[in-house]
């Protein structure tokens, strides 16, 4: 395909952009895009690519004609995806400014991420935020100067990659193999690597992950997340070797909900919903808690201290169960077909 050149299938518009990303939307309205004023930005996660979400960015512009203008970034494709969360946030925000450049008809912005794009997704929206005009405590600031919406991440690694089961394909969630991994993740995964794992010590910094649970200096990432009218967290509970249930849903151990089989026929993959409440630190909540160490105690209660829906899926019955990570994305339409439910889930309650 030519850059810039549009592609139509049964009324969805498809244009691989000069920066690299891949925009989505309607041609319902006589191939004009100008009607969708909401910018949904999806982005993808380590060593991926923009069409990682082609299915689900189609799905958004079918069940939303003209409401929605879908950017799948890809600034931060395959091996670029190893040069850390920060630098890959500072790639995605200009290439978000691009976007909003180009298309000065939008007026609200959501960010759907998966993996450790979440991560970098949490990151550039702290260096997109723009604070409120005038004295006025309860208005939320903007995004890029677009309203913030939805903020939802699946399957992201909110807590880090240390211990919760889970650290790359091929390590299968043995413990002992991953108390090794993180001495050596960097050789791996390189500086990503080290901010998954919590051991970046940047000219004295504390590690980025830590330091994006709340507002400082340099960037109010608290302040952005918080400027979202929702958060979403989509977790897998089980079978997701990459990225496990507590960091992807910012749960304690001893708040992991007990879950059953789903009886919703639209959802068959959901099988726990919950609305949490934001709630400010509480220094002796939990103390006792002996399966989360004191960094990732302080991510938790950094996290929620803004409101978060969490939706919890299993593909337990699955034959792909093992690809858990990929079928929550539905990252590829035919393998992943089975996870198709948790895009329409998120399409049904998506702010609009």
């Amino acid at each position: 395909m030519e850059k810039n050149e549009v592609i139509v299938e049964n009324g969805v518009c498809h244009k691989d952009t000069v920066n690299g990303g891949h925009d989505v939307w309607s041609c319902e309205n006589g191939g004009s895009s100008s009607s969708s004023d909401h910018l949904v930005v999806m982005v993808h996660g380590i060593l991926g690519s923009a069409a990682d979400w082609k299915f689900g960015a189609e799905q958004f512009v079918k069940m939303l004609p003209d409401k929605v203008y879908v950017h799948c970034s890809e600034r931060n494709g395959a091996t670029l995806t190893l040069d850390g969360v920060d630098v890959m946030a500072q790639r995605l925000a200009a290439e978000v400014l691009e976007v909003i450049e180009h298309k000065p008809e939008l007026r609200k912005i959501s960010f759907v991420a998966h993996s450790v794009g979440g991560l970098v997704a949490r990151c550039a929206i702290g260096m997109l935020y723009q604070q409120p005009k005038g004295n006025n405590e309860d208005s939320r600031g903007t995004i890029g100067g677009l309203e913030a919406m939805n903020f939802v991440t699946v399957a992201t690694p909110h807590l880090g990659s240390r211990g919760n089961k889970q650290v790359v394909p091929f390590l299968f969630g043995f413990t002992a193999v991953e108390k090794v991994a993180s001495l050596v993740i960097h050789w791996i995964f390189r500086r990503t690597g080290r901010h998954l794992f919590l051991t970046d010590d940047d000219e004295g910094k504390p590690p980025l992950l830590k330091r994006m649970v709340d507002d400082n200096s340099e960037y109010r990432y608290l302040s952005a997340l918080r400027a979202f009218k929702r958060r979403v967290a989509y977790s897998n509970v089980g079978y997701d070797h990459i990225v496990g249930w507590r960091t992807s849903c910012i749960r304690r151990m001893s708040e992991l909900p007990k879950w059953e089989d789903s009886l919703n026929e639209k959802y068959p993959h959901i099988v726990y919903e919950e609305h949490c409440e934001a709630r400010e630190p509480d220094e002796t909540a939990l103390e006792d808690d002996q399966n989360s160490d004191k960094i990732e105690e302080e991510l938790v209660t950094g996290l929620s201290r803004v409101s978060w829906e969490k939706v919890d899926v299993s593909f337990h019955s699955s034959r792909l169960r093992f690809a858990a990570h990929s079928v929550i994305q539905v990252k590829d339409h035919y393998m992943h077909a089975e996870g198709a439910d948790v895009i329409q889930h998120m399409i049904d309650h998506f702010l609009l």
